[in-house]
């Protein structure tokens, strides 16, 4: 009986929510503006506000000509002020959580979240959820148990300031509904050694009623493949009661065919776009592609089109003014105090009113050695449809140009993890270069120019990326690895396996 109630509950809440937020999908560019205005507003007498004449602020345009973009080097010396407990520098308010990413040219970064910016975080995946069971009319999940694979929850302080990985902060904000059904134990989770703490996951679930999991796709792929070599089973023999997996952090269809084979049947899956900077998008219709972009959760978005990208006359562009199927780099105004925040992410606008995205690549991940500029997107659907004609698995893949090779022209080369080789790699090898080739015309112009040679492919060991991620100690959590280079630091390492 209670499971009865629990699940009609969930469905009415569900019902409600989804009919609350129909205004904001058809009011995005009226409601984005409001909403800068309003942060202009709350952080005018900010040392950053003040320095950049927030009270001159009036419209759109006077912030874009008055706040320059940035990244986290130009704001860093802001946040360093921050961390030593100085308030109203890029907020009124000292932050309520930092959360600390690993960067790459700035060592550790610490990304302010505000008491005004932390409950979009929580309310977003929510959002999620509650779309999903609209949607689909059915709740039965509440009723199982839940796992979300995540950083440790464990925090500590800079100057009163609690911080930690985001998914540890989050994990302080489960709704206590959801609490005695989440998995795994606060103990497991503040293991900080991935393969430990993953065997240790295995453990505490195997035998439970497991009905949602959530986390990024690599660390799922771990986690199932564990599963499924010490059961030899398939997923769903192993948890029959599977219905909904929540994944997010990186594009989700290069990893979907290695995910059906361990699943054993279909599974519900909802993406969705998170990061310590904000929640920005998740996917509202589970079986259509593009994720809805939030213009009601405290940022306000412009984007810069690809192409302009780091110039110094490049346009940036509000949710009014982007078109259909181009690339953008998306920059960020934040209820936490990012200002004008090149967050490094490329999105491509799929649908309007209500705006939907597909996150395309990252604006330093692509290959451009030889002028192409292939981004993650391209690599990505010329994979994706390749698979589809020479079936095959794949647990993950990197490309890095060969500038130098030994003989013959240059090339791109394409180190792939196979969890199952297609029958003939040869094959597979052209039809991915004529796919990437109808993607991409400079890469295609270069081919037909006898500028470059056709890709080549390294076919790598099993957990060759699992054993890079380790050896850069980046193995779990939130890592990624970058899929696209312009140079060989990865691919040197991954030759050598």
């Amino acid at each position: 009986m209670l499971n009865f109630i629990k699940k009609n509950i969930a469905k009415v809440w569900a019902k409600k929510h989804v009919a609350k937020t129909q205004a904001f999908k058809n009011n995005a560019a009226k409601d984005q503006e409001a909403l800068l205005l309003d942060l202009i507003k709350t952080a005018e007498k900010t040392l950053f506000g003040r320095e950049h004449q927030f009270e001159n602020i009036k419209s759109i345009e006077d912030f874009q000509k008055l706040v320059p973009i940035s990244d986290y080097e130009d704001l860093k010396p802001y946040i360093e002020k921050v961390k030593r407990g100085q308030a109203k520098i890029l907020w009124p308010n000292l932050p309520e959580y930092f959360a600390k990413t690993s960067g790459t040219t700035s060592g550790a970064k610490y990304i302010p979240i505000s008491k005004e910016g932390m409950p979009y975080q929580v309310a977003a995946a929510q959002s999620a959820i509650f779309h999903y069971i609209a949607q689909k009319g059915n709740a039965d999940f509440v009723n199982g148990k839940m796992i979300f694979l995540q950083g440790s929850p464990e925090l500590e302080e800079v100057n009163g300031v609690k911080t930690g990985r985001l998914s540890g902060i989050v994990a302080h904000h489960i709704p206590n509904y959801l609490q005695k059904s989440r998995l795994p134990s606060w103990e497991t989770n503040c293991i900080e050694d991935w393969e430990t703490k993953v065997d240790k996951i295995v453990e505490e679930t195997e035998t439970q009623n497991m009905t949602l999991i959530s986390g990024i796709p690599p660390w799922l792929i771990m986690y199932f493949e564990k599963l499924t070599e010490k059961h030899n089973k398939k997923i769903t023999q192993i948890f029959p009661n599977l219905q909904l997996i929540i994944t997010g952090g990186v594009n989700y269809e290069p990893y979907r065919e290695k995910m059906n084979d361990l699943l054993g049947k279909p599974v519900d899956i909802v993406q969705t776009f998170p990061a310590s900077e904000g929640f920005f998008a998740f996917q509202d219709d589970y079986q259509k592609e593009g994720l809805l972009l939030l213009t009601n959760h405290g940022i306000f978005f412009e984007f810069v089109p690809l192409e302009e990208f780091g110039k110094p006359d490049a346009r940036r562009l509000t949710i009014g003014e982007v078109e259909l199927n181009k690339d953008y780099a998306m920059i960020l105004t934040t209820n936490s105090g990012l200002w004008a925040y090149s967050i490094g992410d490329v999105v491509r606008f799929i649908a309007k009113n209500p705006h939907r995205v597909l996150v395309s690549g990252r604006t330093k991940h692509f290959t451009s050695a030889f002028g192409e500029h292939v981004i993650a997107y391209e690599v990505e659907e010329a994979m994706k449809a390749t698979v589809e004609k020479f079936p095959c698995q794949i647990t993950e893949f990197h490309l890095a140009p060969q500038v130098n090779p030994e003989e013959g022209l240059p090339y791109h080369e394409w180190f792939i993890e196979f969890a199952k080789e297609p029958n003939d790699l040869e094959k597979f090898r052209v039809e991915l270069d004529q796919q990437l080739r109808q993607r991409n015309t400079y890469y295609d112009d270069l081919i037909s120019g006898n500028i470059l040679q056709v890709l080549k492919i390294k076919s790598l060991k099993k957990n060759a990326f699992q054993d890079y991620a380790k050896a850069e100690g980046k193995l779990g959590g939130q890592n990624k690895i970058p899929r696209l280079a312009n140079d060989r630091k990865i691919a040197d390492f991954l030759e050598k396996l």
